[in-house]
């Protein structure tokens, strides 16, 4: 017993280890001590429940450990996550353990690599959608060890890491001196080869010069609460008045407005006003990207699946990103990627119905937002045409959602983020760092502003090139490079992800396959 507690809490310890700080390559082995503790059990029911109940705390743990800040913005949302981690990464571990008994170890850890995968595959694309801890998504901080995400993207890494684990446990316990060897190199070997390409990589393109503005307003007891949206405006367009005079860009937050912008006529607010105002007097040639809070109206019978009824019309409000320049021209970017329980439930057309507008709240900060398929990207200037992608907060961990922007002619990344939420917790520090994957899977610079913190510059490469801290109030900026250059991994999206899917599913059907002809 007490090995098995030993063996279960160093794998928790281990997977939690790349979300805490330390470096991601604890991964490469963090899943070989609960492998062992499944292949120290038997082959009976009991032995089945035993393995149950090991994976299910260690699973279950690590997501407590890692994701446990997400309750400060949407306790729903971590009750739905907690559970989800347990049935998707502990079910893959489970079906391992099974057929590890039942058949030979080639098919058996086929199926777990892969399972893993497509565990995490389905938590990017469900309902419950949650991909925070892909096990590619732990390197944020080694970019050094994984600049071939340009080609694989995260499940690349995830990839990765599960045939290290496999190789090491089948090392293990067939004391095998070649396997060892084989799971030596598949763990050297990609690094090194980042490494050649990390030291190696320089971009050299068109530049921009940028302003990211971090106003540091408290959501809980200011900005939503004891702030006017004039007070707030004038803190943001004081810190944006230090840009330099031939700023291309000024990026603010996300919601930096909350006074509802109707989406069809956005010129029609007095914060727009005040801000093309702003630009004209004092930066005719730049371009502001800032968030808003913003609606649009629909007749009976034309409404949208997340529409809400007000009187006889229908209403949308949409967390969004708009862009303005100094003649008033704007494009609007509509949040994709919603928040679990915090800006979306999930299977509302079950549970709303079902519960009524009880569900809508509960929970959450802005209830069921309405979203938009469609990207935007931003386009400046005829004398210097540039474009730029904004991800809104949550949507900056989707590599395969970006690349969209990418394939749609953005030629740098900005983030736009409220971090605040979750307070001064490990939550937005791995935000940050997940900046750092979308530079190396893209290929382009990267200029981030939260309103609390962490705002900054990330370099193609992953590199951080200047950044402003948690709770400060100030404005930075720095020349980024543009890229026109498409990744393979932009172009090809998670196709890693999608063959790891199908090749669970047929190493599934070949064991289903076997067993049937075996019996008969």
């Amino acid at each position: 017993m007490g090995k098995r507690v030993i063996l279960a809490l160093l794998s928790t310890l281990l997977l939690g280890l790349a979300w805490l700080g330390v470096s991601g390559v604890v991964l490469l082995v963090a899943l070989v001590p609960l492998m062992l503790l499944g292949h120290g059990l038997g082959d009976d029911k009991r032995s089945f429940f035993k393995m149950l109940g090991w994976t299910a705390a260690v699973t279950g743990v690590w997501s407590l450990i890692t994701t446990w800040w997400v309750w400060y913005a949407a306790p729903i949302g971590t009750v739905a996550i907690f559970i989800a981690h347990i049935l998707l990464f502990g079910g893959a571990t489970m079906i391992w353990f099974w057929l590890s008994k039942r058949t030979r170890p080639l098919i058996a850890d086929l199926v777990y690599v892969c399972g893993w995968v497509a565990a995490e595959y389905w938590l990017m694309q469900g309902e419950i959608s949650f991909p925070w801890l892909a096990l590619g998504n732990g390197f944020a901080n080694d970019i050094w060890a994984i600049q071939w995400y340009e080609y694989t993207g995260v499940f690349g890494g995830s990839l990765w890491v599960m045939l290290c684990n496999v190789l090491i446990y089948e090392s293990l316990v067939g004391r095998s001196k070649k396997k060892a060897a084989v799971a030596a190199a598949m763990a050297v070997i990609p690094m090194l080869i980042s490494l050649v390409i990390y030291l190696n990589y320089e971009h050299k393109g068109q530049e921009v010069n940028v302003t990211v503005v971090q106003p540091n307003i408290d959501p809980y007891t200011e900005k939503f609460d004891s702030m006017t949206q004039e007070q707030q405006n004038d803190i943001l367009l004081s810190l944006s008045a230090e840009a330099p005079a031939d700023t291309d860009y000024i990026i603010w937050p996300e919601t930096a407005v909350d006074d509802l912008i109707m989406d069809q006529a956005p010129n029609n607010s007095g914060s727009v006003y005040s801000f093309q105002l702003f630009l004209s007097e004092h930066y005719p040639e730049a371009q502001l990207i800032f968030g808003a809070s913003t609606y649009r109206f629909y007749n009976e019978g034309q409404q949208s699946k997340t529409a809400r009824k007000r009187g006889m019309m229908w209403l949308d409000i949409y967390n969004s990103a708009l862009s303005l320049d100094a003649e008033g021209d704007m494009a609007i970017h509509h949040k994709n990627k919603l928040v679990v329980g915090a800006e979306k439930i999930p299977y509302a057309n079950v549970l709303i119905p079902l519960l009524g507008n009880v569900i809508v709240d509960l929970g959450g900060i802005s209830g069921q937002l309405g979203t938009d398929d469609a990207v935007v990207v931003f386009r400046r200037g005829e004398e210097k045409p540039t474009s730029v992608a904004t991800a809104i907060c949550y949507e900056s961990i989707y590599g395969s959602f970006l690349s969209r922007f990418v394939r749609g002619g953005a030629q740098m990344l900005t983030i736009i983020t409220n971090d605040g939420w979750w307070h001064d917790t490990p939550g937005y520090k791995q935000h940050f760092s997940y900046a750092r994957l979308r530079a190396v899977e893209m290929r382009r610079s990267v200029a981030r502003s939260a309103n609390t913190g962490i705002s900054g510059f990330i370099s193609p490469r992953g590199d951080v090139l200047d950044l402003l801290g948690w709770a400060q109030r100030g404005a930075i900026s720095h020349k980024l490079t543009l890229n026109n250059e498409i990744t393979f991994y932009a172009a090809h999206g998670d196709y890693v992800a999608r063959i790891s899917l199908l090749l669970f599913i047929m190493g599934l059907l070949y064991f289903i396959g076997q067993r049937y002809r075996n019996r008969h």
